[in-house]
C-alpha cells in the first residue's frame, strides 16, 4: 500500500513539473483582432499567453459589446435607442437605458464646462453645411436658412433627469459621434480587465486606449499624425501606457468653395465652420470618452482659448496651428511629460 502511494506520488509530482514546464514554456504573445464598428474600423492588441485568450473568442467577446453599444448610440442605425429618441418628435420624457444616459451626461457636462463648445445637437448644422449624408450644398447656407436651423439646436434645449431625457423642441437632433467612439473604447477595455488581459492597445476610427506594455515591456507607441490632407506623415510620437489619447482636426474632411475653406467642424456659436489656425488637436486622458469629446471642444474653441482651457482643467493637450511658415506646436504643462 506505501509503495502503491509513493508511486501515485511520483507520478503527481511528474504531471505536475511537466504542466508547470508547458506553462513557463508559453511566452505572452502579442496577438491582433479587428472589424467594423460604428461606421468605422476598430484594432485591438493585446499580450496573452493564456489559451482562453486566442482570437476568435476575444473578438467574439469584443464584437458582442461594440453591437451594444451601436444599438444604443448610433445614429446610422434608425432602430438605435437614440435615433428612436431623434425620431419621436415629442417634447415628453423618455426613460432611457444606463449606457445612453452615462454617454449623454457626460456630454452635458462637458458642454457646460466649455461653454457650449462641444455641443451634440449641432447635426442639423453639419447637415446644412454640406457634411452630413446628404450632398454638399451648391451655394453656401443663407443667413436666413442658417438662422431658422439654429432655432432648433442647442444644448440647452435637451434635458437629462430621473434616467429620463427629453427635448424642449420636438425638431432636436442629438449626435454622439463625438464622444461614443471614445465610449465605446472604455468599453472595450473594461471587458479586456473582465477577461484578465492586463496588456493591450484599442482603436476605434483613430481614438486609443493602451494599458500595459507590449512583450519584453516595450512600451506602446503612439503616432500624432502631421495636419496634412495630401500625404500621411508623423508629427510626433509619445509612449503611453494606462492612458486614452484622441486627436481632432479639420485637414481631412473640409472643401473650398469661392476660395473659401469650409471645415467639417461646426462653431455651435455661430452656426458656421471653425475659421481660425488651429488645424489638430490631441488630448491624453484616464478615458477614452473624455479625450473624444475635450479634443472636439478644444478644436472649436481656437488655439488660445483651447491652451488656456487645457491649463485650467489640467488637461495634457498638444495643438498644433497652420502659421505662413508651416506648422507650430503648442502644448500644455500636462503635457510636458510626453514629449521627447
Amino acid at each position: 500500500m506505501r509503495a502503491n502511494l509513493q508511486s501515485l506520488l511520483r507520478i503527481w509530482l511528474a504531471l505536475l513539473g511537466l504542466a508547470f514546464f508547458v506553462s513557463c514554456s508559453q511566452a505572452p504573445q502579442q496577438l491582433a483582432i479587428s472589424g467594423e464598428t460604428m461606421g468605422t474600423t476598430y484594432h485591438v492588441r493585446y499580450v496573452s499567453a493564456n489559451p482562453q485568450h486566442n482570437p476568435e473568442r476575444v473578438k467574439e467577446a469584443v464584437d458582442a459589446v461594440l453591437v451594444q453599444v451601436n444599438a444604443r448610440m448610433s445614429t446610422y442605425d434608425p432602430n438605435s435607442e437614440l435615433s428612436r429618441f431623434n425620431q419621436r418628435l415629442q417634447t415628453t420624457p423618455v426613460v432611457i437605458s444606463r449606457a445612453l444616459e452615462q454617454v449623454l451626461r457626460r456630454a452635458l457636462e462637458i458642454a457646460v464646462e466649455s461653454d457650449g463648445a462641444l455641443d451634440v445637437t449641432v447635426g442639423p448644422l453639419v447637415n446644412l453645411w454640406g457634411f452630413g449624408p446628404q450632398a454638399r450644398p451648391e451655394k453656401v447656407p443663407t443667413d436666413a436658412e442658417l438662422a431658422a436651423i439654429r432655432e432648433r439646436v442647442g444644448y440647452q434645449l435637451l434635458t437629462l433627469e430621473n434616467h429620463q431625457i427629453s427635448k424642449q423642441v420636438p425638431e432636436l437632433y442629438v449626435d454622439l459621434s463625438t464622444i461614443a467612439k471614445g465610449y465605446g473604447v472604455d468599453r472595450v477595455a473594461l471587458l479586456l480587465e473582465q477577461l484578465e488581459i492586463q496588456n493591450y492597445l484599442i482603436e476605434i476610427g483613430g481614438e486609443m486606449r493602451m494599458k500595459g506594455s507590449k512583450p519584453g515591456a516595450e512600451p506602446w507607441r503612439i503616432a500624432i499624425e502631421k495636419p496634412i490632407s495630401t500625404e500621411r506623415s508623423v508629427q510626433r510620437v509619445v509612449e503611453l501606457a494606462d492612458a486614452a489619447v484622441a486627436t481632432s482636426g479639420d485637414y481631412r474632411n473640409y472643401y473650398e468653395r469661392d476660395g473659401v475653406r469650409f471645415s467639417h467642424i461646426i462653431d455651435p456659436h455661430t452656426g458656421k465652420p471653425i475659421q481660425h489656425n488651429l488645424v489638430s488637436v490631441t488630448v491624453i486622458t484616464s478615458n477614452c470618452m473624455d479625450a473624444d469629446a475635450y479634443a472636439t471642444a478644444l478644436t472649436v474653441m481656437g488655439p488660445q482659448r483651447a491652451l488656456e482651457f487645457a491649463e485650467q482643467k489640467q488637461l495634457a493637450v498638444l495643438l498644433i496651428t497652420r502659421e505662413e511658415d508651416g506648422f507650430k506646436e503648442h502644448t500644455s504643462t500636462a503635457f510636458a511629460r510626453y514629449l521627447q
